[in-house]
């Protein structure tokens, strides 16, 4: 006798290569500057990208509002914008190329972790289009 196992809603990680994100859902915090991007693939796996505007000292983290500026650029594929609704890059698409960061556990040093970086980014038009994806 065969049971059916119930469909497998754990966390996956996003295997290295191309792959289409649409943006999910977007987090400002403006006290904090933090920008939070929700990302899905097609096939369903998400991604949080996380963008820390404000440094600790205060002051604006210039390296991570070019990586933000960079990314809502591709994502609305216009390179001359100036400003944007953070709200606009709901719906919006984007090709980029998943790298994995494996580092050992801080609290466990037999472990690993791994984090899923996103490294070239292109715009893209939906998810139909060139990514490893099956």
């Amino acid at each position: 006798m065969t049971i059916k196992l119930s469909e497998n809603t754990g966390f996956t990680i996003i295997p290295e290569g191309k792959h289409i994100f649409k943006v999910e859902d977007v987090e400002y915090d403006k006290d904090f500057g933090t920008m939070e991007l929700h990302l899905i693939t097609e096939n369903g796996m998400k991604h949080k990208e996380r963008f820390n505007l404000i440094g600790n000292d205060g002051e604006v983290n210039q390296r991570a509002l070019n990586a933000f500026s960079y990314t809502a650029r591709v994502l609305m594929n216009d390179f001359s914008l100036k400003e944007i609704d953070h709200r606009e890059l709901v719906g919006r698409y984007m090709k980029a190329e998943v790298k994995h960061n494996v580092v050992p556990s801080s609290k466990d040093p037999s472990k690993n972790l791994t984090f899923v970086n996103l490294g070239d980014k292109y715009p893209a038009n939906g998810f139909e289009g060139d990514s490893d994806e099956e």
